[in-house]
């Protein structure tokens, strides 16, 4: 018998438990036990009913990540699954924490499942760029009918136990805090009833009503959208539709088939490195796991805009009081009124209750005056991007705020050491550069000045994870890391426009390649002011930065979205880009201006020029320490700038692409076209020489 897996009997009712910690993840040696453990039930004439149950924090977590990428050594999970569903014995399997992945199919597996309140379900495989290969998707839609079965196994989202329960998945819920007296008492209940054995795979009313509807074509238009670019969703349908059309065998064996294929799929590589990078990057260089951290009890907010609402909204989310200073009541009010009707909007859509919205609402207090942050742990000032502003409020906050307060910026681009310098405590204080809009987008960058403490940057990076963020420590420099990279592609989108592209070219380049917007697109997003006062400020500091046509539509007031006119245009209603013949002639006007000849442009060369210089960039960041690792660096993109996690982030991409053929193309640019931004990093050049790639550093 398996050290991790034991089986013992309470009455008549036998019991298999695994004890496997963190999470009782499907090791071989807890497959093998659970092999034994059913044997012996099977084999024990006391044991009327066999409950499967997990010690510890959660059921059957899914696979275990540390055999990813080996062989699976028998026995394997599609026969374990259904070695437990042949059962003689009623079967009932008790959840509690969650079970994903393999671990529900093991659930699926048995006969009957009871769940406590707080458990979850799932089946994210998906989000690794395969699709359940145990079952999956063929016993699930026979519980729960093709549409529901094709929105959990797409999106890969959790399932809380009521839903689930409501659904078919689940047949008892139970709301007390004990999963093995849960099961028990249902177990019992089965057998004084004397219910006989009841497989997934024998049910067929749900598969007789959804057989020959469109259904599956219908989803698949959705997913053209949603899930434009991936290749394993469209492979869940089809199993899903599989289960449908075909016995349950032969649908077992296109399972395999499809899982196959998704194995096989370089996507694949790519969102199992987005997985691996996204646990990684909390293990910071350098910084201890002792490092001490302060408590983050309250939190002052210096702006009630769209950014510092959205930041006050996280804190909320998770019970942690806020206080947001505005400068005028009007502002305030303002941005109070925009927080209560983004709550409002998710009760509406059913995602939060009203006494949630009230709850949170309660959270957030306004306010006119600094003197109020004097007991709060921690200031994120998120005002507009000007040097001279935001020294202004840290010397406030250095006089009026407590020892030991951190004092963040949530500036996207400015030097931290030097907003720091307005203190008598730099040590304190750190850059916190959240994400527009900032109560949805998941990362936070935060930077460290050359002041910044240990405990700080430790502190900053518990509270990406409390507030349910992905946070990345990143170096201090103009752009830090995702900024950085994206204002060389951004000046490189420009440059190939002046030559002759077109805005709406060059984002549907960028677009194929799997971004969820273009580089225009995104400024007309983010508001073309943003950019335009940056490039003022770096201007005023003397630096040289070359004219723009986009300006000219600052200065025109053609803002983005927000005043319905950008770089695109957009109809009342409507976040869909349309070109706009009036910006074709401001373009063409500043050629004119500049003595630019328009030339054919290629999708290729927009490629190139696009993704290699940011490569280069991130090249030359790697070099100066500003991101540690390139996996920080991929997982910057894909959770800051939409970078497809199919692809593994914009450095796993280089390497696919190959560091040799990039180098190539980087002289080429940088002979042709010239520039800082096109002379080869240092870096990029060893690796080459090396004949190694960036996931070898």
């Amino acid at each position: 018998m398996s050290e991790v897996v034991t089986y013992s009997r309470e009455g008549n009712v036998g019991v298999i438990t695994v004890n496997y910690p963190p999470v009782n993840a499907l090791s071989h040696a807890v497959r093998s036990g659970l092999i034994a453990a059913l044997e012996q039930g099977q084999e024990d004439s006391e044991a009327k009913v066999l409950l499967l149950v997990c010690e510890g924090r959660t059921f059957i977590a899914g696979a275990d990540i540390r055999e990813f990428g080996k062989p699976m050594q028998k026995p394997g999970l599609a026969e374990l699954v259904e070695t437990y569903e042949n059962s003689e014995k009623p079967l009932v399997a008790a959840i509690h924490g969650t079970a994903l992945g393999g671990g529900l199919e093991m659930a699926l597996g048995c006969h009957y499942r009871v769940a406590l309140n707080s458990a979850k379900i799932g089946l994210p495989e998906v989000k690794l760029g395969l699709l359940p290969g145990a079952g999956g998707t063929q016993r699930l839609p026979r519980l729960t009918g093709a549409q529901k079965a094709l929105e959990i196994i797409t999106s890969g989202e959790f399932v809380g136990a009521k839903d689930a329960l409501a659904l078919g998945i689940l047949d008892v819920v139970d709301d007390g805090e004990d999963v093995k007296a849960a099961g028990l008492a249902y177990a019992q209940q089965i057998a004084d009833e004397g219910k006989p054995v009841r497989r997934v795979r024998d049910l067929k009313d749900k598969i007789a009503s959804d057989k020959g509807s469109d259904v599956f074509d219908q989803f698949r238009a959705v997913l053209q959208k949603k899930a434009r670019g991936q290749f394993s969703p469209f492979k869940c349908v089809d199993a899903i539709e599989a289960a449908f059309n075909l016995p349950f065998a032969e649908g077992m064996k296109r399972e395999r088939e499809l899982f196959t294929e998704c194995m096989d799929s370089p996507q694949r590589a790519g969102q199992i490195h987005s997985f691996f990078a996204e646990r990684e990057v909390s293990k910071v260089k350098g910084l201890s796991k002792d490092t001490p951290v302060r408590d983050v009890n309250s939190v002052g907010i210096i702006g009630a805009g769209t950014m510092g609402g959205g930041i006050a909204m996280n804190f909320a989310n998770v019970g942690i009081p806020v206080i947001i200073v505005e400068m005028k009541q009007e502002a305030l009010d303002k941005g109070l009124g925009i927080i209560r009707k983004n709550y409002e909007n998710s009760a509406k859509k059913g995602r939060l209750t009203q006494q949630q919205v009230e709850d949170r609402i309660a959270l957030i207090t306004g306010s006119l005056s600094y003197d109020d942050f004097k007991s709060v742990d921690l200031v994120i000032e998120a005002v507009f991007e000007n040097m001279a502003v935001k020294k202004e409020i840290f010397a406030k906050l250095d006089a009026i705020c407590k020892p030991g307060t951190i004092l963040a910026s949530n500036t996207s681009t400015l030097d931290i050491d030097e907003i720091g310098s307005a203190t008598r405590r730099p040590e304190d204080v750190v850059g916190m550069h959240f994400f527009s809009p900032a109560n949805v987008m998941k990362l936070l960058e935060n930077v460290r000045g050359s002041k910044t403490s240990d405990e700080v940057k430790a502190t900053v990076m518990a509270v990406a994870k409390k507030i349910k963020k992905v946070g990345v420590l990143v170096g201090n420099c103009h752009g830090f890391v995702g900024n950085r990279m994206l204002h060389r592609r951004g000046a490189e989108a420009m440059t190939l426009v002046n030559e002759g592209a077109t805005p709406q070219q060059v984002d549907k380049v960028l677009t194929d390649l799997g971004y969820p917007m273009g580089q225009f697109a995104m400024s007309d997003l983010a508001g073309i002011d943003v950019g335009y006062r940056i490039r003022e400020e770096r201007r005023n500091a003397g630096e040289q930065v070359a004219p723009s046509w986009m300006d000219k539509l600052a200065e025109q007031n053609r803002l983005g979205q927000k005043t319905m006119a950008g770089v695109y245009k957009y109809e009342e209603g409507s976040r869909n880009p349309v070109p706009d013949a009036e910006v074709e002639r401001i373009i063409e006007g500043f050629r004119k201006e500049q003595d630019i000849s328009s030339r054919e442009i290629t999708d290729q060369e927009i490629l190139e020029r696009c993704m290699y210089v940011m490569v280069n960039e991130a090249a030359k960041i790697l070099e100066e320490g500003i991101a540690d690792r390139a996996l920080d660096i991929d997982v910057v993109w894909i959770y800051g700038y939409g970078f497809p996690a199919y692809r593994g982030g914009p450095m796993f991409w280089a390497d696919q692409v190959g560091l040799d053929v990039i180098l190539a193309a980087v002289e080429k640019y940088h002979a042709d076209v010239g520039g800082e931004q096109w002379k080869p990093a240092d870096l990029l050049k060893q690796l080459v020489a090396d004949g190694k790639k960036f996931g070898d550093l």
